[in-house]
């Protein structure tokens, strides 16, 4: 599909990803796109020249499009997901390793809500869970969230090995959400 790379490192609290990694820096608008070539281990790759990579999305064929954003990224204040709105993404992913502190879970949450009833859009998260053999503890909470409501949220410090949380959403809510807001329409007009 797509190799899309971290353009926030974690570098507080418990974090160092800075020691090891580089954050992605995107090219100038209009440069050709990148591509990369997959592992060859990989089956699904198999026979593959290259694939794209970078801040991309996936346009399906029904005219949906879906685009992630890694953990940190949700945190920052120029947070991908908008520019992944303004580009048209309808469906967002955020596969985290935010670890517990108490009260945390209200903030990811909120920051969630604050994208969608901002951008509109359908946000989908998913925490790690479990300790990390370490000192930390990874409290998972999955949650579904949709123009700003949350539409689905599994439990804080489950036990179960496995949690499916799901949701029935109509991508038209997120369009007629997003015409709704004359900002957004302008915005994402001029980016274009």
């Amino acid at each position: 599909l797509l190799v899309r790379p971290k353009t926030a490192l974690a570098d507080g609290g418990n974090y160092r990803e800075g020691r090891y990694f580089t954050a992605y820096v995107r090219p100038e608008p209009g440069g050709a796109p990148e591509t990369v070539a997959p592992p060859g281990h990989l089956p699904a790759f198999a026979g593959a020249g290259a694939v794209p990579f970078g801040l991309q999305y996936l346009a399906c064929a029904d005219g949906s499009t879906v685009g992630c954003e890694s953990c940190e990224e949700l945190w920052t204040p120029r947070a991908t997901h908008v520019d992944l709105a303004l580009a048209g993404v309808e469906i967002i992913g955020n596969g985290s390793g935010s670890h517990h502190e108490l009260r945390k879970l209200h903030t990811r949450i909120d920051l969630m809500r604050s994208a969608t009833r901002k951008c509109g859009g359908v946000y989908l998260y998913a925490n790690q869970r479990g300790c990390d053999g370490g000192r930390l503890y990874y409290d998972g909470c999955a949650v579904i969230v949709c123009n700003g409501e949350v539409l689905a949220q599994a439990p804080q410090f489950s036990v179960d090995d496995v949690e499916v949380i799901s949701a029935t959403v109509d991508l038209d809510d997120v369009r007629s959400y997003r015409a709704s807001i004359p900002s957004f329409g302008r915005q994402a007009a001029r980016d274009a």
